[in-house]
């Protein structure tokens, strides 16, 4: 986590963006809107860690330096399994249940960065589970969680079908004041081109919450990957019946993959089930 102390200098930056609300709306709306309405909203009961978690909102989305701002927003509202009621990590803000004002930043942080959170450890996780291939992700939205896998030493290819940018992307919309993708991410056209290379098989799949609710994105990408002699898939979401993935995408890994690792460091969302798993095809 980027070492947190704001310097005058950065104070009085953030102060002036504050007190120049045009500006402010201006160039930043999606931080202004959660400012202007998370005082409104039930916190976790401690004042001075609500105002802190706000703070660190406003200075990493609005051009503070971060390696990974997503992280070191959400960090210090981390309870570990050890003190939670169940055994994980979890942003919850010390709360079990969470609260309101966190499920709104929930909301501003998925749709600027990604819907699961890539803790360090998870990266690191990731980088050694492929063990030197390519990583290939696909659906990967702004491509928040390539550029992190590559920062942490990985190799990454990333595509969706609809590139933030490019197309329109309900899931993570262009908006004034944050990157519209955070690497490059082909489109659907270009990877296409790569399966046609011959180079699908060579690396490592990554599905970073996959669509659910019958959409067949998850067992299609699976499918083509195995037909192509791919062996690793690294599966962020939720399990079978979740907010992720499809039945036919379980199905298949059920039949013909086996769970090799979990990532135990893994960080969610109180709200959300989702884990980290490293899937290796049966010989």
């Amino acid at each position: 986590m980027t070492e947190y102390l704001l310097s005058t200098a950065r104070r009085d930056e953030l102060a002036a963006l504050l007190d120049d609300d045009m500006r402010f709306r201006a160039e930043y709306p999606a931080v202004a809107d959660y400012l202007d309405t998370a005082p409104r909203l039930s916190g976790s009961g401690d004042d001075e860690a609500d105002r802190e978690f706000d703070i660190r909102l406003l200075h990493y989305m609005t051009g503070g330096p971060s390696e990974n701002p997503y992280w070191d927003i959400v960090a210090p509202a981390i309870t570990d399994g050890a003190l939670a009621s169940a055994s994980r990590r979890v942003v919850n803000g010390g709360r079990d249940n969470g609260s309101a004002r966190l499920g709104y930043a929930q909301t501003v942080l998925q749709a600027a960065y990604a819907y699961a959170i890539p803790a360090p450890q998870t990266l690191r996780w990731i980088v050694e589970m492929c063990d030197g291939r390519r990583v290939l992700e696909v659906g990967a939205g702004r491509g928040y969680w390539a550029d992190q896998i590559a920062r942490t030493g990985g190799e990454v290819v990333a595509f969706d079908a609809e590139p933030p940018g490019a197309a329109d992307n309900v899931s993570f919309p262009v908006a004034p004041g944050q990157p519209a993708t955070w690497c490059d991410v082909g489109d659907l056209g270009e990877l296409k081109a790569l399966r046609a290379a011959g180079e699908e098989g060579d690396g490592a799949l990554l599905l970073c919450w996959p669509p659910g609710w019958g959409n067949t994105m998850a067992s299609e990408a699976l499918a083509s990957y195995q037909r192509a002699g791919g062996d690793r898939v690294i599966y962020i979401g939720e399990p079978r019946g979740g907010k992720t993935a499809d039945d036919a995408f379980f199905e298949a890994l059920d039949a013909d993959w086996q769970l090799l690792d979990q990532d135990s460091d893994f960080v969610a969302w109180w709200n959300l089930d989702d884990t980290a798993q490293c899937w290796r095809r049966h010989s």
